[in-house]
């Protein structure tokens, strides 16, 4: 008889993260079991359980993944039409993790980790408002302005995400910039 062979992973987390990323993409936020994520990452039925509690703090750590992310992606924006354009290349390219993000009813919105990395990706689009040329005369207009562009940003995601824009080209990023522009005019 031979020994059944172990498997072993070497960053089960990262593992766990990845595999739930991926479910969700294919099948959406709803739909994830911890259990099908087990035999995605090739685990134990138990193993997402041991690391992240329940499927509530699965969810809250890819959450927290995704803001720590975002504010990654936004810092590294040249100005502040370009972190427009970089939010929705976020989601356009970290599909799961957005949904999650904005899905605050499946994780605990309360987690320290996850309230640090969304706190700091908020600041940094706060923060690249202050640029605007009204900026040091009304502090209250920067607010106002940061506010619009995340709304707008995160609108355009959400419609180019649902393919619900009409034929804008195939590069979000330039499409992007076409309507971000718009915010600069008014």
């Amino acid at each position: 008889m031979t020994a059944k062979p172990t498997y072993h992973h070497g960053d089960l987390r990262r593992a766990l993260l990845e595999a739930a990323a991926s479910a969700i993409e294919e099948s959406g936020v709803t739909a994830l079991s911890l259990r099908d994520l087990a035999r995605r990452a090739g685990v134990s039925h138990a193993a997402p359980a041991h690391h992240f509690g329940d499927k509530a703090g699965l969810l809250t750590a890819l959450a927290a993944e995704g803001y720590g992310m975002l504010a990654d992606a936004l810092e590294a924006a040249e100005n502040f039409l370009e972190t427009g354009v970089a939010y929705v290349r976020f989601a356009v390219g970290h599909r799961a993790h957005f949904e999650v993000m904005f899905s605050p009813a499946v994780y605990n919105g309360a987690d320290p980790v996850l309230v640090e990395a969304r706190d700091r990706s908020e600041a940094v689009l706060y923060r690249s408002a202050e640029e605007l040329p009204d900026a040091a005369a009304d502090p209250g207009a920067v607010r106002d302005a940061a506010l619009a562009a995340w709304s707008i940003a995160h609108g355009f995601a959400t419609l180019w995400l649902s393919g619900s824009l009409p034929d804008l080209g195939t590069s979000p990023d330039d499409a992007a910039r076409l309507v971000l522009r718009e915010l600069g005019r008014s």
